[in-house]
């Protein structure tokens, strides 16, 4: 746990999910975590002082990140707070599953202001702000491979985010900071299972040659080791971390 115990992460939509999971494995491997949140105050206060009863250090700091204001503010809190950023994970998502034919503008929008234009914003930030040897830790969506009818704009608003992470990758050149995705298939959390059958989710834990949903916890083993003294040699990659669905 001594190797990340100077060492600031800063996780997006963190309150609850994939989220919560990447924050908790990250302050056991010994990172200071930073719990981004946009609504409810009580599940990510919650998740902070479960991470201090267990050792742990992390405050909480509210911003929606598709608010380029709001993300601004964000680095500060966290700056003020602890001197700096070292990780950053753009965990925070929306999805609105509909085919293209019957998608709503409200709907669109939401998923591009959210999934898109808040991944730039934090990453623009974190380009001037992160501290050298740091980490970027994007995510992407194993449905940018399935190309499953229904996930048109969000898979759109992913493969938009994988085009960034490379790009990042170049522009960051000679500060030692690494960019990379993770693009995960389906999980077991309520941004997956909400509005799904018990038949649908059946058959898409099936697909995958493991043969289940995965865990939040799967997602932030791979999170952990791209953020973690491992992952240094990794840069510029979308890890697909799916159980083989894909």
């Amino acid at each position: 746990m001594t190797q990340n115990t100077q060492k600031i992460a800063l996780v997006t939509g963190a309150s609850r999910g994939i989220g919560a999971a990447i924050a908790e494995r990250l302050a056991r491997d010994g990172f200071t975590v930073v719990i981004n949140y946009s609504g409810s105050v009580a599940p990510a206060e919650a998740l902070a002082q479960k991470i201090q009863q267990q050792g742990g250090r992390a405050m909480t700091a509210q911003a929606d990140i598709s608010n380029a204001d709001a993300v601004r503010g964000l680095f500060d809190a966290a700056e003020a707070a602890f001197g700096g950023v070292d990780v950053l994970v753009n965990n925070a998502g929306i999805m609105k599953l509909s085919p293209i034919a019957d998608t709503q503008d409200e709907d669109f929008d939401q998923q591009i202001a959210v999934n898109l234009k808040g991944t730039f914003n934090t990453l623009r930030e974190a380009s001037r702000r992160l501290r050298d040897g740091g980490r970027i830790i994007n995510f992407s969506s194993s449905v940018v491979g399935l190309l499953l009818p229904g996930y048109g704009v969000y898979a759109a608003t992913k493969a938009a985010v994988e085009a960034m992470t490379a790009i990042l990758t170049r522009e960051l050149r000679g500060r030692g900071i690494t960019v990379n995705a993770v693009a995960p298939g389906p999980t077991a959390t309520s941004l997956f299972l909400d509005g799904k059958s018990s038949e649908q989710i059946d058959r898409l834990a099936r697909m995958a040659p493991l043969e289940r949903l995965g865990e939040p916890e799967d997602i932030a083993a791979s999170v952990a080791f791209l953020a973690g003294p491992d992952g240094a040699w990794i840069n510029g990659q979308t890890l697909r971390a799916n159980g083989g669905i894909v």
